[in-house]
C-alpha cells in the first residue's frame, strides 16, 4: 500500500493549496446549469465511441447469413471485443503520460480519434475484399481490422471516462453514466442500423423505395468512408475549441509516474471490497450469457429474417436512450448498487423466456413444407420479451456506471475507473466468448423425417428436402 500511503501524505501537506476548480461546493445536488455544453460534449464522445461497437455487433449477423459460416468462426470473431476488457493493461500509462500544453486528456483523445478516423478510411477502402457479397469471408482479417479499431475506442473510453470525472461538476459527476450509456446507445445504432438495414436490398425495397433496384441505400464501404471523415472533423474542432482545465489545479491532484500508477493499480487490487467487487462482476452475466450472445444468431439460423431483427434491434435503441434518462435522478442517487443487484435478480428470471423463445420458433414460423412463414404474433411476442429484457439491461447498466462514477477517485480517474469498467466488460466477453465457442460442442443433430422437425444446420441445408434435422441446443 506504499503508493497510496505516499499519495495520502502529498494530500496533507498540500491541503491548504487546494482547489476547487470544476466542482460546485455549493451544492451537493445535481444541477446541469452551466454545464449543459460539457454534458452534450460527452454525450458526443460517447455516440462516436459507440460507432465502432455497433458496427462490430453487426458483423455477426451479417455473417450468421451466410451459408459457410460456423459458430466457431463467430466466437473467432467475437475476439475483437476484447480491447474493451483488457484496457486495463494500458490505462496508467494514459493516467501517467500526457503533454501538459495540450492538457491531460486532450493529450490522447487527440491523437486516439484521429487514428480512429484513419482507420475507418482503410477499412472503407478493404472492407469488400474481407466482406463480399458472395463467397467466404475473411474471418481472421476482420476480426484484426474490428481488433484494432475497438483497442483505440477502448483508449478513447478510458480518456473519456476519466475526463468525464472532472469535465462535470462534483455535484454532476452522477451524470457522466447517463452520457455514457445514452451516448453508446446512439452510437452503437448509427454502427448497426445503417450497415444492415439501410445497405440490405431487400429491405430498402420493402420499406423505403417505390420501384425495386438492385442494391441497398448505402454499402459499409461508404458508411465507414463518412465516420472516418466525422471523426477526423469532430477531433479537429474539439482540438482548437475546447479547452481543458490545467490538471494541476484539480482538487487534491496528485502526480503519478508510470511505475506509481502500475503500482496504485496493484494496491487497489488488494483492497478486499474491491476483490469482492470484482469477483461479483467477473461473475454476474454467467447466468444470462447464452441468451445475451446467442439468440439473435439462434434466430436467424432458425429462419427469421436478419433484416427484420435487425428492425426490431433497432426500436430497442428507443428503450436504450430513454432509460438513462428516465433513471437518472435514481442512479445517480446514493445507492445506485442496490437497482444494480435488483435488476440482476429480474433479468435472470426474464432470461428463461429466451430459452422456450428459441426452443418454439422453429416449430412457430415453419410450414410442414419447410417453408418460413412467420406469423404476427410470433413478432409480437418478440419484441415484449426484447423490450423488457432491454429495460432491464440498461436499468443495470447505468446503475453499475453510476457507482463507479461516484467511489472513483478522480486523480487518477483513467486507472480507477477503467479497472471497474474492463472488470465488467470482462464478465460480459468471456461468458459470450464461452458461449459462441459451446454451442457446436453442445449442439446434437439428429436426421428425422418428422416434416415438424426443419434443418436448419449447415451439415444439412442441402438435403434438407430428404432428411429433417432436430436440434437441441443446451443452453
Amino acid at each position: 500500500m506504499r503508493c497510496l500511503k505516499m499519495i495520502s501524505s502529498n494530500i496533507d501537506e498540500n491541503e491548504k493549496e487546494k482547489s476547487t476548480v470544476g466542482y460546485d461546493s455549493n451544492s451537493s445536488k445535481p444541477n446541469l446549469k452551466g454545464d449543459w455544453s460539457n454534458f452534450f460534449l460527452l454525450l458526443l464522445l460517447y455516440t462516436m465511441q459507440g460507432f465502432p461497437l455497433g458496427l462490430t455487433s453487426s458483423i455477426p449477423i451479417l455473417l450468421q447469413s451466410q451459408n459457410d459460416i460456423s459458430y466457431q468462426d463467430q466466437a473467432l470473431f467475437s475476439l475483437a471485443g476484447w480491447p474493451f476488457s483488457l484496457k486495463l493493461l494500458w490505462a496508467p500509462l494514459v493516467d501517467a503520460l500526457y503533454i501538459q500544453k495540450i492538457g491531460r486528456r486532450k493529450s490522447w483523445l487527440i491523437p486516439v480519434q484521429y487514428l480512429m478516423g484513419i482507420s475507418f478510411l482503410y477499412m472503407a477502402k478493404e472492407i469488400d475484399n474481407f466482406l463480399p457479397d458472395t463467397g467466404t469471408p475473411n474471418i481472421v482479417i476482420l476480426m484484426c481490422m474490428f481488433l484494432i479499431s475497438n483497442f483505440l475506442a477502448a483508449t478513447q473510453d478510458i480518456v473519456v471516462d476519466s475526463w468525464a470525472l472532472t469535465m462535470l461538476k462534483k455535484n454532476n459527476v452522477g451524470h457522466a453514466s447517463t452520457c455514457n450509456t445514452t451516448g453508446q446507445a446512439i452510437g452503437i445504432m448509427l454502427g448497426s442500423v445503417f450497415p444492415i438495414l439501410f445497405a440490405s436490398e431487400d429491405f430498402c425495397n420493402k420499406y423505403l423505395r417505390d420501384t425495386p433496384t438492385s442494391g441497398g441505400l448505402v454499402t459499409m464501404k461508404s458508411v465507414l468512408y463518412v465516420w472516418g471523415l466525422i471523426f477526423i472533423c469532430v477531433t479537429t474542432l474539439i482540438a482548437i475549441f475546447k479547452k481543458e482545465n490545467d490538471c494541476r489545479l484539480e482538487f487534491e491532484h496528485v502526480k503519478l509516474n508510470v511505475t506509481q500508477n502500475y503500482s496504485l493499480l496493484c494496491d487497489i487490487l488488494k483492497l478486499p471490497s474491491i476483490r469482492i467487487l470484482a469477483v461479483a462482476l467477473l461473475t454476474a452475466k454467467v447466468g444470462f450469457s447464452v441468451t445475451d450472445t446467442v439468440t439473435y444468431l439462434e434466430l436467424v439460423d432458425a429462419g427469421v429474417s436478419k433484416d427484420d431483427i435487425t428492425v426490431i434491434n433497432t426500436g430497442m435503441f428507443v428503450v436504450k436512450i430513454i432509460i438513462p434518462l428516465v433513471t437518472a435522478k435514481y442512479t445517480s442517487g446514493p445507492k445506485p448498487m442496490s437497482i444494480y443487484l435488483n435488476s440482476i435478480a429480474m433479468k435472470l428470471i426474464w432470461s428463461l423466456t429466451f430459452i422456450l423463445l428459441v426452443y418454439f420458433t422453429p416449430m412457430l414460423i415453419n410450414n410442414d413444407d419447410g417453408n418460413t412463414n412467420i406469423p404476427m404474433y410470433y413478432y409480437v411476442v418478440l419484441i415484449l420479451i426484447l423490450f423488457v429484457d432491454e429495460i432491464l439491461s440498461y436499468i443495470m447498466f447505468v446503475a453499475v456506471l453510476a457507482f463507479f462514477s461516484r467511489i472513483s477517485d478522480p486523480r487518477f480517474g483513467g486507472t480507477y475507473i477503467t479497472f471497474l469498467n474492463t472488470v465488467t466488460n470482462l464478465g460480459a466477453t468471456w461468458t459470450s466468448t464461452v458461449a459462441l465457442g459451446a454451442i457446436d460442442l453442445l449442439t446434437f443433430k439428429k436426421c428425422s423425417f418428422d416434416p415438424f422437425n426443419y434443418c436448419s444446420t449447415l451439415d444439412y441445408k442441402n438435403v434438407r428436402q430428404h432428411y429433417i434435422a432436430i436440434k437441441f441446443t443446451y443452453m
